[in-house]
Formats: structure tokens, sequence, C-alpha cells
């Protein structure tokens, strides 16, 4: 009976499923198997050894098993993990390239291995998977948990608000990343590390949170947010006069959406909140164009920043326009139109990256347009359409004066979490340290069995 059913199985064609993305989470990258014990033995208390060994294996085995959807078993792991992991990166006890780690990448592109013989190294990719977890937890929350295809989506607030937080969360882990990680990495592992670690596309990833945080952000109310964000330039109560009904920046682009729906956010307000979005996504274009991203994952990444950068862009001039066209000289509205018209071309160009960024590999649905974006989907074509024809005099006469404006500049008003490491495991105070000696048969018999691995391995 169980054979025949396990034939049957066999027969079955796997569903074929194709996640939605509104958060973009890059490739999760995932532990292998790696012979810590070899490596150690002898060298720290076996007792060390082992809490070691069981600890990773536990990350490698849920990891394995639940393709990386298990966020809190695993962050619980990583997170006790780390408190061990530290003291191999600590000079004074000289075991930095003892050991040789596994790690691959999840999914479509999992044949992307990297094995490098050092301890900076695992601690980076620990806490780049911790980063990449914490995106795709914020995924998640933005994608309604009863959500059937309808064109009508709702989230509530205190999902809004957690995926804000996440995203600050993520954007702090990899900030950390690049300041205190990597800058001890040798540079002749350096320029070995896989694609996903490059400088540029960490920093990428770190301001693309802050971005998208934004877009969270603007569907919350400030005064909710006021106490918990970090906010460079501005006191607490100049920016709660200044936005007093949208928090800060996807935290920048589900701010946007707030203060779309909010009557008392003024028009100065939304424009800045396209500004500071569109600046988040060149600056994450910019760190990209450094790095190679000639690989799956990082030309879906690119076309991402493309698609989202247009539709900032097309935000922060039409929000430019309806300030412009409040002035009474004909040069105001003649520059509104431009406004218009351009907003509108940008958001035609936004759709056509949208629909590349999906079909890129590994294929993906964007979400049904909502918040801000549904909005402006909706009102751009309108206004620009009724503005021109309302003012199509005005650029016939003024034809010197029919020049795209420059957008306002502004400072950037979130900053990534503060993320430290845990505090080292006692297990680590060497003064009660016992170390095993090893029998000379025991070492003979080592020898023999790294012989028969390496045979194996070549």
């Amino acid at each position: 009976m169980g054979c025949t059913s396990s034939v049957y199985a066999l027969g079955r064609k796997k569903k074929v499923t194709i996640p939605e993305i509104v958060v973009y989470v890059p490739a999760i990258r995932i532990p292998l198997q790696s012979d810590l014990p070899r490596a150690l033995k002898g060298v720290i208390p076996k007792e060390l050894v082992d809490r070691l060994t069981c600890l990773r294996n536990q990350i490698v085995l849920v990891a394995e098993d639940t393709d990386g959807s298990a966020i809190t078993e695993l962050r619980r792991a990583l997170e006790e993990y780390l408190t061990l992991l530290i003291g191999l990166t600590k000079k004074e006890n000289g075991l930095e390239d003892l050991v040789e780690f596994k790690w691959k990448n999840l999914g479509d592109y999992g044949k992307q291995e990297a094995f490098v013989a050092n301890s900076w190294f695992e601690l980076l990719s620990v806490v780049h998977m911790m980063a990449m977890l914490t995106l795709s937890e914020a995924n998640s929350l933005m994608i309604p948990k009863d959500f059937s295809g309808s064109a009508v989506r709702v989230l509530s607030s205190d999902c809004k608000r957690e995926a804000v937080d996440l995203l600050l969360k993520a954007s702090g882990y990899l900030e950390f990343c690049i300041k205190n990680i990597i800058v001890h990495i040798p540079p002749d592992i350096k320029i070995m590390l896989p694609k996903d670690l490059q400088d540029g596309v960490l920093e990428a990833i770190s301001i693309q949170a802050l971005g998208q945080n934004s877009t969270a952000n603007s569907t919350m109310s400030l005064v909710s947010r006021i106490t918990s964000i970090h906010i460079t330039g501005h006191s607490y109560a100049s920016l709660l006069d200044t936005c007093i009904c949208g928090a800060q920046l996807e935290g920048t682009e589900i701010q946007l959406g707030l203060a779309v729906d909010c009557q008392k956010a003024t028009l100065s307000v939304k424009r800045r909140l396209a500004c500071e979005l569109l600046i988040y996504y060149s600056q994450a274009y910019q760190c990209l164009s450094g790095c190679d991203m000639n690989h799956g994952y990082g030309k879906k990444h690119l076309w991402f920043i493309k698609w989202k950068f247009l539709q900032a862009k097309a935000a922060a001039y039409y929000y430019h326009g309806l300030i412009l066209d409040k002035g009474n000289e004909p040069s105001c509205h003649v520059s509104a139109v431009c406004c218009f018209l351009a907003a509108e071309e940008i958001l035609a160009e936004s759709k056509k990256a949208c629909l590349t960024f999906s079909l890129a590999p590994p294929t993906t649905r964007s979400p049904p347009l909502w918040g801000a974006m549904k909005h402006l989907h909706q009102t751009i074509p309108e206004v620009a359409s009724r503005k021109s024809q309302m003012y199509g005099y005005l650029l016939e006469e003024e034809k010197a004066l029919q020049a795209l404006p420059e957008l306002p500049n502004f400072q950037l008003s979130l900053r990534p979490d503060n993320y430290e490491l845990p505090e080292i495991d006692q297990a680590w105070n060497t003064e009660k340290w016992e170390i095993e000696s090893q029998t000379l048969k025991e070492h003979l018999k080592d020898c023999e069995n790294n012989t028969g691995s390496d045979t194996e391995s070549e």
C-alpha cells in the first residue's frame, strides 16, 4: 500500500507557484554542512565545538526543509549561533582561518555555492541571512492573507507599522555588514565573495529598504511613529508640523500612500515624500552601478529599482506640478503642464519596467495597484489631459518656457535601525577551558580520514 502511494506521488506534477513581490528580497543564502569538529578538535573545548556544530546544523536543516520560510525558528537559531560564532572572529583566539564555511543560494539560483575558510565570512553570511529573512517577513506582511485576486487591497495599520519596523531593522543589519564586518575580511578573500555580498549590493538593498520603508510609512500616522523613527536634520516638533499625517519614509513609499489618503497632508508634504523616494532609488542604483549584476537575481534587482525609480519620479513631477500650478504667472502654468506631461510619460515607462521586472527570472507577480500608486495611476493621466487642454494656448504662446523644471532636493529623513552583535557566550572564557589532548591513535585516525576526504573531493 505504502509503495503504491509513493509511486503515484512520483507521477504528480509539482504545483508551480509564482510569488508576489511587494518588498524586493534578493536570493536568500543558506549554510551547507561544514566540518567544524574536524577543524576545531583539540583547539577549543569539545563542549563548545558541539554547541557550534549543533546550532549550525540546526540552521542548515530548518533552512533546507522549509526553503527559509520558518523565519521565527531560523532567527532564534541564528541569534544564538552568533553568540558562539563571535569567538571565532577574535584575533586573540587565532581561529579566524581555521574552519571552511560553506554556503549556497536558495531557490532557482541555488547552485551558486561559496566555500571560504574565514570566520568573518561566516559572520557576514549569518547577519546577511538575518537581513534577507527580515525583508521576506516584511514582504509577507504587505500581502493580505485573505487576498483573493480582486483589485481592492486592504492592509491593517498594524501590518504596515510592523512592515516599516522590519524594513528599518533589515537596513540596520546590512549597514552593520558594510561598516563592521566586511572591513575585517582580507582583500584576497573579499574579491572571491559571492555577488550578493558585494559592498555595493549590500548598500543598495539597505537604501532600498529605507525607500520602500518610506512607502510603507506613509500609510501610518506620523504621531504613532514619532517616538521610534530616527530622523536627521529636523526636530520632532518641526517634523510633526511639516508632516502631521504621514510617518517617515516604505518606509517612504508606504508613507506617501498615507499622505495621499490624509486630507490634512499638504501638497508640499506629498512632494517631499515623492522626492525623497526618488533620491533613495537613485542612490540604490548608483550603488549597483559599480557591481557585477550580470546574473539572474542581479538583472532582476536592477529592473526592480528602475521600476520603483520611475514610479517615484512620476509622483515627484506630478506633485511638483500641482504646487507650480498654484502660481499666478503664465510661466507657472506652463511649467506645471510640463511636469504633468512628463509624469504621464514616465508613468507609462514605469508600467513597462514593472512588466520586465516580473518576467525577469525568477518569474514573480507584482501586486495590484493600491495606495499612493493606485491613486497616481488614475489621477496623473486625467490631470495631464485636462491641464494641457486648459493651458494649451499658453503652451503655444510661451514656447520658450517649455522646459521641464528641476525637482527640489531634500535631506533624507530615515536612518537604519542601529544593530549590534549580541554579547559573546561565556563558553569563550578561556580561563575555564579544559581541552582534551588527543592520543597518537586518534591523531593518526584523523589524518587517515582527512586524506580520504581530500581524495573523494578530487
